[in-house]
């Protein structure tokens, strides 16, 4: 069923004029319809994007269905408690009063053509489908996140003839953005691997193949494959072996974890769980499971010991002179992302630029009084964000998105917070920003941070930005550019704070000032719209009393 499943994704929205066609959405892997669990907005109601249509029940669990258009909903085609199969007609969302029967008569009219299409497609793939010995699972390599396009298999936690149950995980999948488990929805026994661990491959290219012990699957490989772009994809990657300075002295006879060639810990989702409730590092687990996995019992039985020996850092590698070494390092999946992503925004958005310099003393004195406080700890870098969000708030033409046909002004603020990581950079994102106090912003990113480096971040943790925040103060850097995170209109640069001569009150004196960089892009934000958000994020955070009445 994958195979025609796939032929009629295409059909999840439509539009019309000004009025906009919602379908049915596939919202699991193997959904073929979905069942209306509950409307939240009724016909007649307004719509903003981002705003939770309806409840629907799927084969899986049952998820909130959120709408990506702005209007009224003018029609519903699937009534609380029905059932009905994808792409079938779920709603329309127009302009409040638009008249909608042509538009249904047209739907209704296309639709019958594309079932029919649907219908000789099928019957086309029937002989490929009538090739799979019954029993017998396709699965294809998945798209573990919004922007995925390929995937590169990081290890096999699973080999071929061995047995699969529902929920085993099956590989670890390297995406545009993290590192991911990938788990089997099927029972069987391992028949086929279709992608070797260093491969690359795109989404929906032939992952591996589930089904009875013993099952002959020559004809199903033989079969013409579904369209993909596999073909355009690198060679098989060699794995690099990388030198390390962290061997722990051999008198310390301490667990070893297991670990893929990411470095990430072969442990099962339960462990994981468990592990992360009772405050248990992985890295001090021995695993007892599966290839040295770590295991539900090996968290459970657990006694923490005192760590007594310290780190050999190992003496550098003589080089003699004029001696040339070089090594080569494949790109890894978010190294070419990033570079994709940027490389659209540095040419597509037209940057410019605004640069000013705060005085930083009251932020200086604010927070070692802030810190005086027991228990909490605030960093600049938490003030800059919680006045940035502030600032957006009152300012949404800053805090607004570009795309093809419309501009965006967001009415809240998510902003992002980029982290630098091994392979290059990810942009966790504080959903709510504005509403958050000081201390909530700094614990929140130093998690984003902390589980960043370890590709530990969900998809949905670095969605949703309406605006970034860059921070090379940290690392002495005074003042730079950014290039702006599209469909974003803007990304701030914050430098180190410094100490220089200044002027106040008409007399030389020792102050402390920090350079911050506007980076807009002109579509959406004019250079007046830019300087008027400037200033009232001066006014924040020479005032940060104002941060938190």
């Amino acid at each position: 069923m994958q195979f025609t499943n796939r032929k009629i994704t295409h059909l999840s929205h439509t539009n019309y004029n000004m009025a906009t066609i919602i379908n049915m959405p596939r919202l699991s892997d193997t959904m073929e319809e979905g069942t209306v669990a509950s409307w939240l907005k009724q016909v007649g109601d307004k719509i903003q994007e981002g705003d939770i249509l309806a409840e629907i029940e799927t084969d899986k669990a049952t998820m909130e269905f959120e709408s990506f258009h702005d209007g009224t909903l003018l029609h519903i085609g699937v009534q609380a408690g029905e059932t009905a199969p994808v792409d079938v007609l779920l709603a329309i969302i127009g302009e409040e009063g638009e008249d909608i029967s042509t538009l249904l008569n047209v739907d209704l009219s296309e639709k019958e053509t594309e079932l029919e299409e649907v219908v000789e497609t099928s019957t086309a793939g029937e002989t490929e489908i009538a090739a799979i010995p019954e029993g017998v699972e396709i699965i294809n390599m998945p798209r573990l996140s919004d922007t995925m396009e390929e995937g590169t298999v990081a290890s096999w936690l699973k080999q071929v003839g061995d047995s699969v149950e529902e929920g085993d995980i099956l590989a670890e999948i390297e995406t545009d953005k993290a590192t991911m488990e990938f788990e089997s929805f099927f029972s069987g026994v391992l028949l086929h691997i279709g992608i070797q661990v260093g491969e690359t491959a795109a989404v929906d290219t032939l992952l591996a193949i589930i089904g009875p012990e013993g099952t002959d699957v020559a004809a199903i490989l033989a079969a013409p494959a579904p369209s993909t772009k596999a073909a355009d994809q690198a060679p098989v990657q060699t794995e690099i072996p990388v030198e390390t300075h962290d061997d722990v002295a051999a008198a310390v006879k301490a667990p070893v974890p297991v670990t893929t060639s990411t470095g990430r810990i072969m442990a099962s989702p339960l462990a994981k769980k468990i592990a992360k409730e009772k405050g248990i590092d992985l890295n001090l687990v021995a695993g007892t499971g599966e290839s040295g996995r770590i295991v539900k019992r090996d968290v459970e039985q657990f006694t923490p010991t005192t760590k007594t020996a310290a780190t050999q850092v190992q003496p550098a590698v003589f080089v003699p002179a004029g001696q040339e070494k070089q090594e080569e390092v494949p790109n890894s999946q978010m190294r070419k992302i990033i570079a994709k992503r940027l490389g659209e925004s540095k040419f597509s958005a037209p940057h410019y630029y605004l640069s000013v310099e705060f005085d930083m003393d009251s932020a200086i004195a604010f927070r070692k009084q802030y810190n005086s406080i027991p228990d909490t700890k605030i960093s600049f870098n938490d003030i800059v964000v919680k006045a940035v969000a502030l600032s957006l708030k009152a300012h949404p033409q800053v805090n607004s998105q570009w795309f093809d046909d419309k501009m965006v002004l967001n009415h809240h603020v998510h902003v992002g917070v980029a982290v630098a990581v091994e392979d290059g950079l990810v942009v966790p994102v504080l959903k709510f920003a504005n509403d958050m106090n000081l201390p909530q912003i700094g614990s929140q990113v130093r998690d984003f941070a902390g589980r960043a480096r370890s590709k530990k971040l969900t998809p949905q943790e670095m969605d949703g930005s309406t605006f970034t925040v860059s921070n090379l103060g940290m690392f002495g850097i005074n003042e730079f550019t950014s290039i702006i995170n599209q469909p974003n209109s803007a990304i701030l640069s914050v430098g180190a704070i410094v100490q220089k001569p200044v002027v106040k009150e008409d007399k030389i004196v020792v102050g402390n000032t920090m350079k911050l960089t506007l980076a807009c892009d002109h579509r959406t934000v004019d250079g007046a719209t830019g300087a008027q958000f400037l200033q009232t994020l001066k006014d924040y955070i020479e005032n940060p009393i104002r941060l938190v009445v």
